[in-house]
């Protein structure tokens, strides 16, 4: 098929290459404007222009694909279909209606669950054992349109949101593939999603980070993992933020069982660890990255950071 392709990050680059191998013709690539990024602010590629300009793809770059020039591009390429997989921008009717095939998004959970935007990371803070991806026929609504495939993916029990990406990109681009000849042969039967089952997830922000040690031990544990790149769960240690990257939530009696339930409160330290007071239970930590430093395991970190049982993590006061 001739196909047009929509698409930003790592997430999406993956099912571009596996569409560009597999032997389908893509005309163009629409993907974000380049964002300076980093110190420098130098200006930076979205990945799928990477692969996109490797082989030898157009590459488009609306700052609103929804103008009516953009839109006369797009239907300039008389593409069969559109694959979309984490665009960035809401699509018009008008795109939606534009290939004689429609448009199809590759979508990062087992719809209707997680609608929206982050569905890769919500899973793991809100303790999923499985997700997976949707192949979906999209409609004017926010991931709402029909189921064309499936496929489930178990979510680890030490798994992390960059893992977890990781394996869907893999499995997204697998099954974009595998979709696209039977939607051509019109082998795949279209199922309306169930509104009942419907839930809707938000886009991450640093702010979601801020670990509130009144919460659980596993709760903790989970954001540190499901936010593991980014945007990272942090707490604050003599007024600076203090990243945490590893930890696990153990048992009660790795504590020294003090009277003082003082969430917050580091309960005990070893040569490659330390324990922190939570809502329930403790959570050991052994990966830190204090503000301005870099990411180190906490052996390193405390032979310069002697840290003691007593001492408190929390809000930028302490």
């Amino acid at each position: 098929m001739k196909i047009v392709f929509m698409g930003t990050p790592d997430f999406a680059s993956g099912a571009l290459e596996a569409i560009v191998k597999a032997g389908h013709e893509v005309a163009a690539v629409v993907t974000q404007p380049d964002k300076p990024k980093g110190r420098g602010k130098e200006m930076q590629m979205p990945p799928v222009k990477e692969c996109a300009l490797k082989y030898g793809i157009p590459v488009l770059q609306p700052i609103k694909v929804k103008e009516p020039e953009e839109m006369a591009r797009l239907a300039s390429f008389g593409a069969d279909i559109f694959v979309v997989a984490a665009f960035g921008q809401i699509l018009p009717e008008e795109i939606l209606k534009m290939p004689k095939f429609g448009c199809v998004n590759i979508h990062a959970s087992l719809l209707p669950k997680y609608r929206g935007a982050a569905p890769i990371q919500w899973a793991i803070l809100n303790g999923e054992k499985e997700t997976g991806i949707t192949i979906m026929q999209m409609d004017k609504g926010l991931d709402t349109g029909d189921i064309l495939m499936k496929r489930t993916v178990p979510i680890g029990e030490r798994e992390t949101g960059e893992s977890l990406f990781d394996k869907l990109s893999e499995v997204g681009a697998q099954l974009i593939v595998e979709a696209l000849p039977k939607i051509e042969k019109g082998e795949l039967k279209a199922q309306k999603q169930n509104e009942e089952e419907a839930s809707y997830v938000g886009m991450l922000k640093k702010s979601l980070g801020l670990i509130s040690w009144e919460k659980d031990a596993a709760s903790i544990d989970r954001l540190v993992r499901g936010l593991n790149s980014w945007p990272s769960a942090y707490t604050y240690y003599r007024k600076k933020s203090l990243k945490i990257w590893e930890c696990e939530a153990v048992p009660e009696e790795y504590g020294h069982g003090g009277t003082e339930n003082v969430v917050g409160r580091i309960e005990k330290v070893e040569k490659d660890a330390f324990y922190v007071r939570t809502g329930k239970g403790l959570l050991k930590v052994t990966q830190v990255q204090l503000e301005g430093k870099k990411r180190m395991w906490v052996k390193d970190f405390l032979l310069g950071y002697p840290l003691e049982a007593g001492d408190m993590l929390g809000g930028q006061s302490l």
